[in-house]
């Protein structure tokens, strides 16, 4: 018996030695305090908890996986992985489903969203096209680096779902930003997005998309259209307090005055059962998560790796601050889920998959403590 125990340990810790344990139990803590809200928010229903837990299982997995690649392996499949997940994007263009475009790809098991892999390839390409090049990048490089965000961002758009399509844009931007770009290019680029504003407005912006930028700049002029779900959410932010009305307390999403509850604006629930506390402790989780990844990336060993992991860390953190200023009314709304928290399967997996990547930096080059 002691025999096959110790075989069993040692056989767990060569599956195991690969993961960064600091990293999965702030992972495993976000993901229980996920299950434990989307259960409240969802009407204390088991069937959504276990749905998005077998989520959270497959996205494990592929974490686990990916971080037993060596970075270098991964460098070599790099541009064959992003050229396979841009063909998805145009997919979905003719066969895709939405609510107010094309989006998802309904695989009849579950729907897939194309534009969530872009999250990590994106990065990975560039990550492997400006290691080849002198940094910080010349004037050159940057052009074709714009080129590769330009082209999947550009497909998002069409869909139409700019919320995805900045957040892979903004993934893109911090490998440039790793890379050494300089800041004159992101304050060119900010002024050129203004300047395209008014042609966007009138042109390429959709109705609904315009009333969400309306309702942000004043949710009060159409608080039973367009402008109910910042006040609702804005509601249960208040209503939480210091610490809440307690679990399943909620009264905004059990009375369906919040909408959306189970995904882009699951985190109102979380303020409002459990406060400011619970608002303060996911934060903390998250910064730790965000900072980990960065402490990774600057002792990776090589540049690809360091560009990669780093921007990924703070890909997640993009994340948090678009949808906590969206619910919040300090950005509009454009459906961005809270990572680890919204309930929705293809987000996760590939965050987690990211993570995973993160992980595997790590995982293949020594160092010392924590």
């Amino acid at each position: 018996m002691n025999a096959i125990l110790r075989w069993l340990y040692d056989l767990a810790a060569r599956l195991a030695r690969t993961l960064d344990w600091p990293l999965c139990v702030a992972l495993a803590a976000l993901m229980a305090i996920g299950l434990a809200v989307l259960y409240s928010a969802g009407g204390e229903s088991p069937r959504l908890v276990l749905a998005q837990g077998a989520r959270y299982a497959v996205g494990f997995a592929a974490l686990w996986a990916l971080s037993r690649v060596p970075p270098h392996r991964l460098r070599n499949v790099t541009p064959g992985a992003y050229a396979l997940t841009l063909l998805p994007l145009l997919l979905v263009l003719a066969i895709g489903t939405g609510r107010s475009g094309r989006h998802w790809i309904d695989l009849k098991l579950f729907y897939f969203q194309p534009a969530e892999l872009l999250k990590l390839t994106l990065p990975m390409m560039l990550a492997w096209y400006l290691n080849r090049e002198p940094l910080p990048p010349r004037f050159g490089v940057v052009l074709s680096a714009v080129a590769l965000v330009a082209l999947p961002t550009g497909l998002i758009l069409l869909q139409p779902d700019f919320g995805t399509a900045m957040l892979v844009a903004a993934s893109g931007a911090f490998v440039l930003f790793l890379a050494g770009l300089s800041w004159w290019w992101f304050v060119a680029a900010a002024g050129g997005i203004a300047a395209a504003a008014p042609v966007a407005w009138f042109w390429l912006l959709k109705p609904y998309q315009k009333d969400r930028i309306l309702t942000f700049l004043d949710p009060e002029s159409d608080p039973l259209g367009a402008g109910w779900n910042i006040i609702q959410s804005k509601i249960a932010i208040g209503a939480g307090g210091l610490t809440g009305k307690g679990w399943g307390q909620g009264s905004q999403s059990h009375l369906d005055y919040l909408p959306e509850h189970t995904t882009d604006f699951i985190f109102a629930v979380l303020s409002e059962e459990f406060g400011w506390v619970g608002v303060a402790t996911v934060l903390a989780l998250y910064l730790f998560i965000v900072g980990r990844c960065l402490w990774i990336a600057a002792s990776a060993r090589d540049g690809y790796s360091r560009l990669l992991a780093g921007s990924l860390g703070l890909s997640l953190f993009v994340y948090v601050i678009v949808n906590g200023g969206m619910i919040s009314g300090l950005l509009p709304v454009v459906g961005v889920p809270m990572p680890l928290l919204s309930y929705g399967g293809t987000s996760a997996v590939s965050l987690l998959a990211g993570l995973g990547v993160v992980m595997a930096v790590r995982a293949h080059k020594p160092m010392h403590g924590y």
